[in-house]
């Protein structure tokens, strides 16, 4: 039986984003936070109706795949 060597994984080195396009997205996450403390009340209760619909149907649809057992 012949043993192959271990190679190491080598990755090609990523090429570098260019500046224009890190600047405009932190043009946009800037913006975003901005608006986020901004809509502070707004965002709070989207995410909160967000999180009550998903365990209600999560909620749901554990009621409607319950085993029935026999009585």
């Amino acid at each position: 039986m012949v043993e192959s060597p271990c190679l190491p994984l080598v990755l090609p080195p990523t090429p570098s984003p260019e500046p224009s396009q890190t600047e405009e997205s932190s043009g946009f996450v800037k913006l975003a936070m901005r608006n986020m403390v901004r809509k502070g009340r707004q965002s709070l209760f989207h995410f909160g109706l967000t999180a009550v619909g998903l365990v209600a149907f999560l909620l749901l649809i554990a009621w409607l795949g319950r085993p029935t057992l026999p009585q």
